[in-house]
């Protein structure tokens, strides 16, 4: 049984790699299906996986700089959603790696989002989204059909209930301290009676007479003194105003002399004021020092002046209205919720048994392919936990007598890329590029077939690329790929080349015999390509 086998959008195109390794330049362009990569060991073949893992945001090394440049580069064309995407990354022979999208600096964890749905490298330092739980519950509700939904709205519709309660003033106790609180906020503002919102300055102004009120008595006088109307200075103001009263051209100045002894009339009269009503009085001057100190910690609690103060208030009023009247509300919410939770309850009983009962199913369908793929000792099993059976976590043991482990805790190699390769077969399509680099290793004949056959069957709904030093393997491509290494006068050249059907036969016949040109080789490589082709 396959679960989820559309067509993807999404896919590598292209790869250009320039000094990486032994690889002075190569570019190879990608198509759909089953690609296979082959080579003497040695040639660079496993270098192409390198450099896709680095367009995936993979650890870089400065050792896989070459001798031909002081920086290795490695471009990937990809489609994704109908759009085609360059990735980008160098690698210096000292110092940090550059990422690059569509031209554009970029991060590595920018690289890593973009590639993590498109390319899936199985292999030394590969990654799987499989190895996430989150995706293992996804494709077990994938395999058994199911249907997540109604779940998923009646916990949207939690969250707007709750929401709702939120606003009005929280949950039970919660609504009731918040009650409590504005209350008492509000009490302590309306106990300090305030009418008159300049009272602080006022009161500051009274505090800085009673504060010193011999100084100020004395000061007051003085102004009387000076500016009284027996005052030497205002004999001196009123004897120049005679002297220049009636004259045309002094108007102006006339006006203004008159000006100035109309002040001082009225400052005298101030200063006579003050000076008369100033008495010391110790208990009026504590009254005003304990209500200034009483507004100016309502200020310090609700606002910068008296102004925000008291509109801090009209808000308290407003909320403890709203907390007050809405009981009816809360209470018909809280029905609603509880009756929701019931639901939500039955739903999730509903999904944590249909997650129950196909976990063991899923797991024997993978353990079918494994057997096939060499693993007869493999274990697999999906527990299954929480409310609703969301926390699903794939369990696998590849050897006899090995505890069964999570899958991100199982190392690479040969045995888990053929373990990932049988999990693919059965779960969702999902990445669009799957890359096995060591799916082969320690296997042949017949078993060689089965990982032949296995990939070209997962290839039927996305690209598969393989490394490979298995004939049996390399026979099931629709594309051959083959990497050469030859000594020159200069040094090692390194030659990446897409085969044709000659060279592919003669390519074979090499993985067979270790003899490019033996006839007994070339016949079987046609036989064996022949019979990939008929399956």
């Amino acid at each position: 049984m396959r679960v989820g086998t559309s067509k993807s959008r999404n896919q590598l195109l292209e790869l250009a790699v320039k000094n990486l390794g032994v690889i002075e330049e190569a570019s190879i362009v990608f198509g759909e299906g089953m690609t296979v990569i082959t080579g003497e060991t040695g040639a660079g073949k496993t270098l192409l996986v390198t450099a896709l893992q680095l367009l995936s945001g993979g650890r870089s090394d400065n050792s896989l700089v070459g001798i031909f440049n002081e920086e290795a580069t490695v471009e990937g064309r990809f489609i994704c959603d109908e759009d085609e995407v360059i990735l980008r990354r160098v690698i210096p022979k000292e110092g940090r790696s550059r990422a690059y999208l569509n031209g554009e600096l970029s991060t590595v964890g920018i690289l890593q989002k973009f590639s993590a749905p498109i390319v899936e490298i199985h292999g030394q330092h590969g990654y799987s989204g499989l190895s996430q739980r989150d995706n293992q519950r996804k494709a077990l509700d994938t395999f058994a059909s199911i249907d997540t939904t109604r779940l998923e709205n009646f916990r949207m519709e939690e969250n707007s209930l709750n929401a709702i309660l939120a606003e009005l003033g929280g949950v039970g106790g919660d609504r009731e301290k918040e009650l409590e609180l504005y209350k008492f906020q509000a009490a302590e503002i309306d106990e300090a009676e305030i009418v008159d919102t300049s009272e602080d300055e006022r009161l500051r102004s009274e505090e800085l007479l009673l504060g010193d009120v011999a100084g100020n008595r004395d000061s007051a006088m003085h102004v009387i003194q000076v500016l009284g109307s027996n005052s030497r200075f205002i004999d001196e103001l009123t004897d120049l105003l005679r002297e220049i009263s009636g004259r045309d051209s002094l108007k102006e100045l006339e006006e203004a002399v008159n000006e100035l002894l109309d002040k001082a009339s009225v400052a005298a009269s101030n200063a006579r004021g003050i000076a008369e009503s100033l008495e010391s009085d110790p208990e009026k001057l504590s009254q005003v020092q304990q209500r200034r100190s009483l507004l100016t910690g309502l200020r310090r609690k609700y606002g910068e002046t008296l102004d925000q103060v008291l509109l801090y208030r009209s808000d308290l009023q407003q909320k403890i209205e709203s907390i007050e009247g809405s009981d009816e509300r809360i209470k018909e919410t809280e029905e609603l919720l509880s009756k929701l939770r019931g639901e939500m309850a039955t739903e999730e009983e509903k999904i944590y048994q249909e997650r129950k009962k196909a976990a063991p199913k899923l797991s024997k369908e993978i353990l079918t392919h494994l057997v096939g793929l060499s693993l007869p000792h493999a274990v697999i099993e999906f527990s299954v936990d929480g409310k609703s059976g969301e926390n699903v976590e794939l369990l696998i043991s590849l050897n006899k007598g090995s505890e069964l482990q999570p899958l991100s805790k199982i190392a690479s190699g040969g045995e888990l890329s053929r373990a990932m390769l049988a999990l693919r077969l059965v779960l969702s399509v999902d990445p669009a590029t799957a890359i096995f680099d060591e799916v082969d290793a320690g296997i042949g004949g017949e078993v060689a077939l089965s990982v032949g056959k296995a990939l070209k069957d997962l290839s039927t709904d996305r690209q598969v690329l393989v490394v490979t030093h298995l004939a049996q393997v390399a026979a099931y491509a629709d594309t051959h790929i083959g990497v050469t290494k030859s000594e020159t006068n200069e040094g090692v050249e390194v030659e990446v080349v897409t085969l044709d059907d000659t060279q592919r036969v003669t390519e074979i016949s090499r993985m067979l015999s270790g003899s490019p040109d033996s006839k007994n080789a070339q016949k079987h490589a046609v036989e064996l390509i022949a019979a990939s082709r008929s399956q």
